[in-house]
């Protein structure tokens, strides 16, 4: 047999699977997206309306919004009004860090990995930090991240509020970079891992051990960024982040 003959063989027994009619609803807005004929804050079409201009069940329709949702990029509510149905938003690390939370679950990433990958972007981020490129911008990330430092060192703080602000002043300090991509996979990388880091400090007394250095690392790491020493920052935010998964998986 030929190798053209193979190929028009296997393409016998493996012919092209149809699209699914759900996907004929994502191309079509991916493509009005690019072309700015949708944009973020606009509503989409009902679900009667899609149906009827792709030729399509409400039931595929239904899919198709899901699967957006589920990508962080439609926000859907019942009612009526500008506000319901599903309204475009995008937020790319909600689709992000909940297909990476499923593959971390399945063992096929593992946690290790996860953590690796968050020390390049945020090594990077803190070296590539320019607070000179928006002043008011950058002046107000690091209030908003010395108001979470505060915060973060209230002693009776639980476990579950700490790690939401230790998110949110990682993030905001790797915004200062300027790169929207980076901010969103790191802060996809982290929600990835979250339960992993709630369930990996076995009781209270182990977590406030931890935290205390948790929070002195936190200030050490502020105060390099808030200098513009990006070396120095990038040193210790690498330090911190491989401290903390060291110690909880020997827990």
């Amino acid at each position: 047999m030929t190798w053209g003959q193979e190929a028009v063989s296997n393409k016998e027994k493996n012919p092209a699977q149809p699209a699914r009619a759900y996907e004929t609803v994502l191309t079509s807005i991916e493509a009005d997206l690019r072309a700015g004929k949708i944009k973020i804050g606009d509503q989409l079409p009902g679900e009667r309306s899609l149906a009827e201009t792709h030729g399509i069940s409400r039931a595929s329709v239904r899919d198709a919004i899901r699967i957006l949702d589920a990508m962080g990029m439609v926000r859907t509510s019942s009612g009526s009004g500008p506000n319901s149905g599903a309204v475009v938003i995008s937020d790319p690390a909600i689709g992000l860090s909940a297909t990476l939370r499923m593959h971390v679950a399945s063992r096929q990433l593992s946690v290790a990995d996860i953590v690796e990958s968050r020390i390049l972007l945020e090594t990077w981020a803190a070296q590539s930090a320019d607070l000179t490129r928006d002043p008011a911008r950058s002046a107000e990330v690091l209030r908003r991240t010395s108001e979470l430092l505060e915060a973060m060192d209230e002693p009776g703080l639980d476990r579950e509020e700490f790690h939401d602000l230790d998110s949110q002043f990682h993030v905001l300090l790797s915004s200062l970079a300027g790169n929207a991509v980076i901010e969103s996979m790191m802060e996809s990388l982290r929600l990835s891992i979250s339960d992993y880091v709630s369930e990996s400090v076995a009781n209270d007394a182990a977590w406030q051990k931890i935290a205390t250095v948790l929070r002195a690392q936190h200030h050490g790491i502020h105060q390099a960024v808030s200098d513009a020493n990006g070396a120095l920052a990038s040193e210790l935010l690498r330090e911190h982040i491989q401290w903390f998964y060291t110690e909880s998986a020997q827990l």
